[in-house]
């Protein structure tokens, strides 16, 4: 799968290339990672790639000639015939909320373009003609849709082949059928007791069908205080 990020922090998404799921998607071939720069090739002078809104106001949004041009360098085709070839989505409080079905969704595709915004969020038009979808991260503002991205890219990417060791890990977690859509139950580990907390008797019973029953009845639920 490829996943083509636009924004104007390109080197901000250096990082996930090092998380070991991300590498290991990346080493066998199911990821490809792209960042590209706006301003690298916006038509305005001193990499200009926003103005003033029409009808005043504050702020500043990003101009459609930028991102139309952004996409065409990258992809050799007139910016509104892209969305035709792959998915392009907008990143915006606006959009369709991201969550796990939309992950498996998205992890589905071949390709897949997102579109990291700034200041005021995009010229409308760049949702209407150059976008095929739009995705919000949550009911929340964040200074851009880069963050948005990150989550999207991780989320996603964990569900390409070969970036878990034990891809079955995928098929019991929260909100996956097997669960019902609900949370896993909780997790506890070594050491036994401490400092005076201890973990439930049933899981160092030994007697699987009582731990199965135990994490069954605590699906989607906290642990008591």
């Amino acid at each position: 799968m490829q996943i083509d990020v636009f924004t104007l922090f390109p080197e901000w998404f250096d990082w996930m290339r090092r998380p070991r799921h991300l590498a290991n998607a990346a080493e066998f071939a199911s990821l490809d990672l792209r960042c590209f720069n706006y301003r690298d090739a916006t038509p305005l002078r001193q990499g200009q790639v926003d103005d003033a809104p029409y009808g005043g106001g504050p702020g500043m949004v990003v101009r459609v000639d930028v991102v139309a041009a952004a996409l065409e360098a990258v992809y050799g085709q007139r910016a509104e015939t892209v969305r035709g070839t792959r998915r392009v989505a907008v990143l915006t409080p606006r959009g369709r909320p991201f969550d796990d079905a939309l992950a498996r969704e998205l992890a589905e595709l071949p390709a897949l373009t997102l579109l990291a915004g700034r200041y005021e969020g995009f010229d409308e038009r760049v949702h209407d003609c150059l976008a095929s979808d739009a995705i919000s991260l949550g009911p929340f503002v964040l200074a851009g849709g880069e963050v948005a991205a990150m989550a999207i890219v991780d989320a996603v990417a964990r569900r390409l082949p070969g970036a878990l060791g034990n891809s079955e890990s995928l098929q019991a977690e929260s909100f996956s059928s097997a669960l019902g859509g609900g949370t896993e139950h909780p997790h506890y580990t070594r050491p036994p007791s401490f400092r005076g907390w201890g973990v439930p008797d049933v899981l160092r019973s030994g007697d699987h069908a009582a731990v199965e029953a135990w994490r069954r009845e605590r699906i989607g639920r906290r642990p008591s205080p």
